[in-house]
């Protein structure tokens, strides 16, 4: 066996006849006069072994160096290489059971466990109990023992977890810390958007190698749902016996009985979108102090993360009126798994992705949420899609009822409940009220495959 310049491995019999360290190999151990190097190997040279199509699977190589100084020559050389990749070496991982089809903790000991031991990681785990659990953690703890964290869940924690952090007093390093995920939830957007960037399916096994070969990208931090998605997402908790079948089945049940919000967005567009919408001007009225309701406002934090430093007043405005079927805002090319909601939307570009379905006929929206999973709904005449600097939206009531308002959520978890809404009766984060939504580039940091 040799060890190229270039950090690989060859040898001379057998099928496989050479390693990548950066990309296959994950670590190694030392068995008396032998090394054995744990790796993964495409899995469609592993069928027999229970290896797929797109699938990657744990496989050992064991060798005998010639002599003890040989040995510890090869140790060292490669000890070296690993480390130079800059990989994470200890994790702190959410596990939230409760996701999906609740086999969170499952796919932590078949696929994540097993991978993150062959790497010689150290990890320290906690399930979630309940909403907001994964956030409480992570404003109390002590980030310089952890390389990164993970969330092996939907992308729910991710959101709990990015919030926690800018609501330290820290936030300005604690943000900094690499964050990783593991599809476990019903939508599971993040994992999918940066999986397939690589051309990978969305996998487990996929996921935590991006983690453990410790390549990082940067990412805008700002999204916000609302409307016709929102509703399905949230109101279909129902069906969640279903997996992510339930939203496609229930998205057919409201095609059928078709919503419509009135309502009005305001935006900064980007350069080359200014010819959407009419001109426009910024109105800090019921922004900075809500019209009362009956849930309470959200606090305003008196320390941590206060928002980007953006004068809105002196920005080119346009607004939309509705009424409107669904307003979408991604920062991620999928929503989830198989929704490319916003197919040009970037990590880290400044800009969100806004996506708005306007009034149309039943048969048109079903064929326009069937191209979905292709990201060609942007193209329905029915359909607005630009990318947005700054954003404001005015919920409205539904144009048939009145007294019936609507859904604002964040990556499935509600931030407000409108009148009249699934479980308006629980408390809220927000008020069903004028929301302002900004964007900070680059300001979180995520564990990616390249």
């Amino acid at each position: 066996m040799t060890l190229t310049g270039d950090g690989r491995l060859r040898w001379t019999d057998g099928p496989q006849r050479s390693l990548t360290l950066e990309k296959q190999v994950l670590g190694f151990v030392v068995e008396g006069n032998k090394i054995r190097i744990r790796a993964v190997v495409d899995g469609r040279d592993e069928i027999c072994c229970g290896g797929s199509a797109g699938s990657v699977v744990r496989k050992d190589f064991v060798f005998e160096p010639l002599s003890e100084d040989s040995k510890r020559l090869w140790c060292e050389k490669l000890r070296d290489f690993i480390d130079s990749f800059g990989r994470p070496k200890r994790l702190y991982i959410f596990v939230n059971p409760f996701g999906g089809k609740k086999i969170a903790s499952k796919i932590f000991l078949d696929d994540v466990k097993p991978l993150l031991e062959d790497a010689n990681i150290q990890f320290t785990v906690q399930e979630t109990t309940q909403q907001l659990h994964a956030k409480e953690i992570v404003k109390g703890l002590d980030l310089s023992k952890y390389d990164g964290i993970v969330c092996v869940s939907g992308d729910g924690i991710l959101v709990e977890v990015v919030n926690g952090l800018l609501e330290r007093e820290d936030w300005n390093d604690a943000i900094k810390v690499p964050l990783g995920v593991v599809p476990a939830g019903t939508g599971n957007g993040m994992i999918k958007s940066l999986l397939d960037l690589v051309g990978e399916p969305c996998k487990a096994s996929n996921a935590i190698l991006a983690v453990i070969r410790g390549h990082k990208r940067l990412l805008d931090v700002a999204t916000i749902l609302q409307g016709l998605v929102a509703d399905i997402d949230i109101e279909s908790e129902k069906y969640r016996w279903m997996g992510s079948a339930r939203i496609d089945f229930y998205a057919l049940q409201r095609i059928l009985y078709l919503r419509q919000y009135n309502g009005r967005v305001s935006f900064v567009p980007a350069p080359g979108f200014e010819n959407h919408g009419e001109p426009s001007t910024y109105s800090e009225q019921n922004i900075c102090n809500p019209i009362p309701s009956q849930q309470q406002p959200i606090k305003i934090l008196q320390h941590g993360y206060q928002g980007p430093d953006v004068d809105l007043k002196n920005l080119e405005w346009r607004i939309i009126n509705g009424p409107f079927v669904a307003v979408w805002l991604h920062n991620v090319p999928w929503g989830s798994e198989n929704t490319m909601a916003a197919p040009d939307a970037k990590f880290s570009d400044g800009y969100l992705d806004l996506i708005i379905i306007k009034v149309c006929p039943k048969l048109a929206l079903l064929s326009l949420l069937s191209n979905l999973n292709k990201g060609g709904h942007v193209k329905s005449p029915y359909v607005a899609y630009l990318k947005v600097k700054a954003f404001i939206l005015e919920p409205g009531a539904l144009t048939q009822e009145p007294n019936r308002e609507g859904i604002i959520d964040c990556d499935g978890e509600v931030l407000a409940r409108g009148k009249g809404t699934y479980q308006c009766d629980q408390k809220s984060l927000m008020s069903y009220d004028k929301l302002q939504i900004t964007v900070d580039q680059g300001l979180a940091t995520l564990f990616s495959p390249v």
